[in-house]
Formats: structure tokens, C-alpha cells, sequence
């Protein structure tokens, strides 16, 4: 597993979804950042980070996280850290 930090401002809405059939992950949250060299990276967030996600979190924070990647695009989020500006 390759640990890593990102940071950067979150550019669409949380989409939040439950999943149904698998006894692991109960609750999805799925959104995008861009980071500070203008790419983007899909985070998801499952479980209690899913809630935290879509109870805390919306359009336009900045915020950093840790987590790994999962593809080229894709990082699963692990721990949340928001800045308020």
C-alpha cells in the first residue's frame, strides 16, 4: 500500500450512496479535488469517512488527506484535514 498526502480544493459536489450486498463498505462518498498543479483526483471515502465527508465537507473547502492510490485518478481517503480560510 503506498501511503500518500494530498491537498487541494474540492471542485464538485459529494456524492453520497449507500451500498447495498456488501457487508464491508455500507456508505460511499465520491467527489473530485484539484490539486495546486490543476490536476484532478477522485476521492472516495467509505464508511464513517463517507459520513464525515458528506456532513462536513462541500464545494469550493480546501482541504488536505491522507489516503493511497488505488488508480492513475483515484485515492482512497483514510484521515480528513479541513482549512477554513
Amino acid at each position: 500500500m503506498n501511503i500518500c498526502f494530498f491537498m487541494g480544493k474540492i471542485v464538485s459536489d459529494i456524492n453520497f450512496k449507500f451500498i447495498i450486498n456488501d457487508k464491508q463498505n455500507i456508505s460511499i462518498a465520491i467527489f473530485e479535488i484539484e490539486l495546486n498543479n490543476k490536476s484532478k483526483i477522485t476521492v472516495i471515502g467509505y464508511n464513517e469517512m463517507a459520513d464525515f465527508c458528506y456532513s462536513r465537507l462541500k464545494k469550493n473547502d480546501n482541504i488536505a488527506f491522507q489516503g493511497y492510490l488505488c488508480s492513475e485518478i483515484k485515492a482512497i481517503a483514510m484521515t480528513f484535514y479541513i482549512f477554513i480560510c
